[in-house]
């Protein structure tokens, strides 16, 4: 069941907007398109948006361009005449669109795969850690400060990833090692510091210093911290 939020007049019900609706197994409701700077919440909490095209193409158009600024993760359908399909285009910025008289069979289509494009990109979003002008991809395995590629070995990878998922807080030597390395790690903490000079050392000279050292308690990633120092 895919819950849905119509963006209409406040007197128009979706089914209104969309009669095969009705016949199908979604819960939707109306939220007052003019009201939409201040429902960011509830459209969050959406798994669809639709918004009512019939009439109005320009505010609709603006609506959807103004959607994808406020909840870039939801998903967006516009819903047109025949008349509209001649006037909507790439810069709308909308998902799909689909004809006010689409049969259940395909409106469901369109929201099922509408719907499913929504959940990958949160997905994806889920798995990329930023920390100031480092970014790191966990499904990929990669790292990038500012744009450019780091070349890191697993652990060195799984040192910046611990490091920028908790950006500001120190950790002693013997905490990382057992979070990155692992309770039945055997060696000993001087592999924290060797692995930290070489991280340093591919964050280059005008990134390293965000790896700072905490005397006599351990490391943390102060990620806005300049290659001067501030």
């Amino acid at each position: 069941m895919t819950r849905i939020i119509m963006l209409a007049d406040p007197d128009q019900s979706p089914s209104a907007v969309l009669p095969a609706l009705d016949l199908l197994p979604h819960t939707a409701s109306t939220l007052d398109r003019s009201a939409v700077g201040g429902s960011v919440p509830e459209l969050q909490q959406a798994d669809l948006l639709l918004i009512d095209g019939r009439t109005g193409l320009v505010a609709a158009r603006n609506l959807a361009q103004l959607l994808r600024g406020l909840v870039p993760d939801r998903a967006v359908i516009m819903v047109l005449t025949e008349g509209g399909l001649a006037a909507v285009a790439a810069t709308w910025l909308v998902d799909d669109i689909v004809l006010t008289g689409a049969g259940p069979a395909e409106l469901d289509a369109r929201i099922r795969l509408a719907a499913a494009r929504s959940q990958a990109v949160e997905v994806a979003e889920s798995q990329m850690i930023t920390a100031g002008p480092v970014t790191i991809d966990e499904a990929a395995y990669s790292a990038h400060v500012a744009g450019e590629a780091l070349n890191l070995t697993y652990k060195e990878f799984e040192l910046l990833k611990f490091l920028a998922q908790n950006e500001g807080r120190v950790f002693t030597r013997s905490q990382l090692l057992s979070e990155v390395w692992g309770y039945d790690y055997f060696g000993g903490t001087r592999t924290v510091d060797v692995h930290i000079r070489r991280l340093r050392a591919k964050l280059g000279a005008d990134h390293e210093k965000m790896v700072t050292t905490v005397r006599n308690v351990g490391y943390s990633l102060a990620a806005r911290r300049t290659a001067d120092g501030r």
